[in-house]
């Protein structure tokens, strides 16, 4: 997204900013209360199980006017997973898919970031799963800036991305009868983001 990379000087220049972004220069930290990433992976080749991570915390470094030299952290904690099916979390808790206890977290850092014009953005970064860092492109939405009840100054977004597990290691799988495999290799991963502005900031 045009908020969460590195500056690159040789880059074309971006699209034109969204004014209201430009206000919102500053340091944020997530609100793990109101931020989740979610996933979907398609079973037995004709259904999809729904998931998401409940524990994620980050920070972000916003820059209004040169979106592209702004920074993203996100670290989720992979015991967090929840797809509504306890022996189905156990299950992609275990060896067989994320290894929790070996890799207890996930990481993505910003590298490159994108104004696309209007509210949209895109961010491209490192994603480690089980050791493994691989480049991940997200597509953001900028949902907007509003001060809640407690004084809090926050930023929402919304984004998507999609991603090949078998790149990160996560091979394991069972072929059906009928052909074809339980779990899909594509995997649609979804953000919803919120942060807060960190204090002592105007």
């Amino acid at each position: 997204m045009g908020l969460f990379g590195r500056k690159n000087d040789t880059a074309p220049a971006p699209a034109a900013v969204n004014p209201e972004l430009a206000a919102l220069t500053g340091d944020y930290t997530l609100d793990p209360t109101h931020t989740s990433i979610g996933f979907v992976a398609r079973h037995a080749m004709v259904t999809n199980v729904k998931g998401s991570f409940l524990d994620v915390s980050g920070s972000l470094h916003l820059d209004g006017t040169d979106p592209a030299a702004s920074t993203a952290v996100i670290d989720v904690t992979m015991d967090s997973i929840d797809t509504g099916n306890a022996d189905r979390d156990g299950h992609l808790k275990s060896a067989d898919f994320f290894k929790t206890e070996e890799f207890p977290k996930m990481t993505f850092r910003s590298t490159k970031a994108e104004a696309l014009g209007g509210d949209d953005y895109r961010v491209t970064g490192d994603l480690t799963i089980l050791g493994t860092t691989r480049p991940l492109t997200i597509d953001l939405e900028f949902n907007g800036s509003a001060t809640d009840p407690f004084g809090n100054e926050r930023v929402g977004f919304e984004g998507k991305a999609e991603l090949l597990r078998s790149e990160w290691g996560l091979t394991w799988n069972a072929a059906l009868e009928t052909g074809g495999v339980l779990v899909s290799d594509k995997i649609k991963l979804t953000f919803d983001i919120s942060a807060i502005k960190d204090s002592g900031q105007a």
